[in-house]
């Protein structure tokens, strides 16, 4: 462990988080360590590692002194901080849970300046953008129109490690997240919730006409831009957006899903949702596509990979 690359993951047991950390943990030289309160994430998402080079310790990243024991133990060289409240229905019915998750960013920040960390990694999300008024949506140009809780706490972490890069040169790199699936995601998520109905031949309910649109990212795209990104200059101190640009509508998801399971699940269009329900969403990914060797998985592609392993999906 002398000679190895420390890395904290928090929300490492979440579906992205554990991701990442399997694509660290790849890495012999890595040695990785996840904090995770447990509250969405699970202990049975973290992979194997064939190198013992992983440590799982179940603590509070918004707890000042659990988080702290952590930094005081290992010195980290890299910290990917994706601990999170997460989930539309979830966050827009604890919103004051939400804005906790702000302590968290500030107790990770802190720790990692005064304990010699060489860049923070920040999981912000495509939520940001609000309703969007420019396609695709850039990074740079694309003004930022936050207001739910949510998308209000990414964008305050967003601000906070521009901050502390301006004033302590702490160095980072913000990822913001559009629409991730993969064969870990929980239920509650578009991908997944379709799937578990139209394998169970239940009904597919659709907000509205289902004509919003949304670009799907397959994990294994997400995880090897991250993990590029984090250890190369090209992009440090800025943002990227990590995602997919192929718009897929609601409605052509469930068709999809529908047609690929060979479902008899019937597809029942339910009211709009009155807030969190974004019209259309495509990401300029540009910088995302400097960071991948390995091509995009279309949409068809990437649900073929999700069906080989529906037990999470269908737990």
């Amino acid at each position: 462990m002398n000679n190895s690359t420390n890395i904290l993951v928090t929300g490492g047991a979440g579906f992205v988080g554990s991701g990442l950390v399997e694509g660290l943990i790849a890495d012999p030289n890595n040695f990785v360590v996840v904090v995770d309160n447990l509250q969405t994430g699970s202990k049975t998402k973290l992979p194997f590692a064939k190198h013992n080079n992983l440590k799982f310790i179940q603590c509070d990243v918004n707890t000042k002194p659990e988080i702290t024991s952590v930094f005081h133990t290992y010195a980290f060289d890299y910290v990917f901080h994706y601990a999170a409240l997460v989930g539309v229905q979830r966050t827009l019915q604890n919103p004051v849970a939400v804005l906790e998750d702000i302590t968290g960013i500030k107790n990770i920040l802190n720790l990692s300046k005064n304990t010699g960390v060489k860049r923070v990694m920040y999981a912000s999300s495509s939520e940001v953008y609000g309703e969007p008024v420019e396609y695709p949506q850039n990074e740079e140009t694309t003004p930022l129109n936050s207001r739910l809780p949510y998308a209000i706490v990414k964008n305050i972490g967003e601000a906070f490690l521009k901050s502390y890069h301006q004033e302590f040169g702490l160095d980072f790199t913000i990822f913001r997240f559009f629409n991730t699936y993969g064969p870990k995601q929980s239920k509650d998520f578009v991908i997944s919730k379709f799937i578990n109905l139209a394998l169970n031949n239940e009904d597919i309910t659709v907000y509205g006409d289902g004509s919003q649109t949304r670009t799907f990212c397959f994990v294994q795209n997400n995880v090897e831009a991250c993990i590029n990104a984090a250890f190369s200059d090209k992009f440090k101190n800025q943002t990227i957006n990590i995602g997919n640009d192929f718009e897929t509508s609601v409605l052509d998801l469930a068709k999809t899903i529908i047609d690929l399971t060979n479902s008899s699940s019937k597809i029942i269009h339910l009211a709009p949702l009155e807030e969190g329900d974004m019209t259309r969403r495509k990401p300029d990914i540009t910088k995302m596509k400097e960071l991948l060797k390995s091509p995009i998985l279309s949409l068809e592609e990437g649900l073929a990979e999700v069906l080989k392993d529906t037990s999470y999906i269908l737990a």
